[in-house]
């Protein structure tokens, strides 16, 4: 990647030679034949040109930030001018640029006390500005670090390393936790009826560390190729109630013809957030971290639990253990997510007829309708009899004795009749949505280790992406390190800059 030095001699009649050029080469190319695809690709080449001139223009009219000989802080402190001038590397999407800055200090090879040009500019902590950042994440946070920058060098003409963008994927989570804690309410009347909470967990395999020994040539049973990390996915949203009958909602599972369902409502304000468990400095699980984000939401969005919760989990005890250790009970309802149900009367199905038979679809079809009608303890003794009567023994047998105990166990929380009229979600699709597409879809591809740095900083800046944030969180990091980098940038504000000669 070439660096420029910033442009003093640009002249308006250059720019507007630029410009005729390229109209007299549209002209040229629709003359000749030329193909739509080499005309775009030629002027976009042009249009970087003429960015990176412009850029350097822009950047030699404010000089090196020389102002004067004493620099007087806000906080008192005299800085003398030092004598070298100081060399900074910006790199843009147009391209890179040297910048020779003045600094004030006490003297050289002291600490820096205050650099003008940087905080005229408000430069970011890194040499990669703040628009390329948005871009490199904004496609990072979707595809692996290595087709970035393939992808970016092809588009800009930018060579930067994988490490460079991991790195960067890592300064742009630093703000991620107080950006989550402080971000604006949604305002109350964009909210539902009802608010829905939960969370799942999802796998993320590990680097091996560098003094761990090597994996072995041969594993024994059960033993794991590759160490994984369960991140927890927690989700939050409110949407209006949807009440429907247990008939409909079988004639939707199994897409009967001419069956139309009402529509849908759609979730309002959907909040997602992925955690991988901490250990410095104290342990924290990712699941605990999870749910205590997942009461400041609560608390927040839902004051006093005024609106009904609805809790919407998965069969895995630990989520309601932790439903019940952290989130209010108050007004709330705890729900057997359905998609956990359905499969288990499948496999009762397959205790007692073949795979793809319509005997097999008649068995579930009568069992799910009876369970949305609030009968599930009828299925599981029917069940049960079934096991009795045909004398099922082996592996048969204990399959449907593992249907009937998933089911018993959590009979509490199948309620469907209950839920079906008072309009409430019975589905998670959008926590199991939100598990897939934060963790899995990005985190989880082929050949994918991750530390766990690396890993968290990917989950908090894919969350803050897949809630819809990314414009409004990248204009919150930049105000913060810019709180951070220049709290003394107020001595060149107001005018007081003082430009090229």
């Amino acid at each position: 990647m070439s660096i420029a030095q910033p442009n003093h001699h640009g002249k308006p009649e250059e720019l507007l030679q630029q410009l005729t050029a390229a109209r007299d080469f549209v002209q040229a190319a629709a003359r000749a034949g030329t193909p739509a695809h080499e005309v775009e690709r030629e002027l976009w080449q042009r249009v970087l040109r003429l960015g990176r001139q412009l850029l350097g223009e822009f950047f030699a009219a404010l000089g090196t930030g020389d102002q004067g000989e004493v620099v007087t802080l806000p906080d008192g402190q005299v800085c003398q001018r030092l004598a070298e001038l100081h060399r900074r590397r910006y790199v843009s999407i147009f391209g890179a640029f040297a910048l020779q800055r003045t600094a004030y200090g006490s003297r050289e090879k002291q600490e820096i006390a205050f650099v003008p040009l940087d905080n005229r500019l408000q430069l970011p902590a890194s040499p990669f500005s703040y628009v390329l950042q948005d871009w490199d994440q904004a496609l990072c946070v979707e595809q692996a670090f290595g087709q970035v920058e393939t992808t970016v060098s092809r588009m800009l003409g930018l060579k930067q390393s994988v490490d460079s963008l991991e790195q960067m994927n890592r300064a742009m989570a630093q703000d991620a936790t107080p950006y989550r804690l402080n971000r604006p309410l949604p305002p109350p009347e964009e909210e539902g009826e009802i608010f829905v909470a939960g969370a799942d967990g999802k796998g993320v395999v590990m680097r091996r560390d560098a003094d761990a020994p090597p994996p072995p040539a041969y594993r024994s049973k059960g033993e794991k190729a590759s160490q994984k990390r369960m991140a927890t996915v927690g989700a939050i949203y409110s949407v209006d109630r949807y009440v429907r009958t247990a008939e409909e909602v079988v004639a939707a599972l199994f897409r009967d013809p001419g069956e139309k369902p009402p529509p849908r409502p759609v979730p309002c304000h959907k909040q997602v957030w992925a955690s991988l468990p901490a250990e410095d400095p104290e342990p924290v699980s990712g699941m605990e971290a999870a749910y205590v984000w997942l009461l400041w939401e609560l608390a927040r969005r839902n004051p006093g639990q005024a609106k009904e919760t609805v809790y919407l989990h998965d069969g895995q005890e630990s989520l309601w253990a932790a439903r019940q250790q952290y989130l209010p009970g108050k007004n709330a309802v705890e729900v057997l997510e359905l998609l956990h149900v359905t499969p288990r009367l499948w496999q009762a199905a397959h205790v007692f007829h073949p795979e793809g038979s319509a005997e097999a679809e008649g068995f579930v079809r009568e069992r799910l309708l009876r369970v949305l009608q609030g009968k599930g303890a009828g299925v599981i003794r029917g069940l049960r009899e079934m096991a009795s009567k045909r004398g099922l023994r082996g592996s048969k047998r204990q399959a449907l004795a593992r249907v009937c105990a998933f089911l018993e166990k959590n009979l509490s929380r199948m309620r469907y009749d209950e839920y079906l009229a008072a309009g409430y979600p019975i589905a998670s699709g959008v926590i199991e949505g939100a598990c897939r597409h934060v963790v899995k879809d990005r985190l989880e591809r082929a050949g994918m280790h991750w530390t766990r740095a690396g890993a968290e900083a990917m989950l908090e800046v894919r969350s803050i992406y897949a809630s819809g944030h990314w414009e409004e969180y990248q204009e919150y990091r930049i105000e913060c390190e810019t709180q951070r980098l220049y709290p003394h940038r107020d001595v060149i504000g107001g005018g007081k800059y003082r430009m090229a000669g």
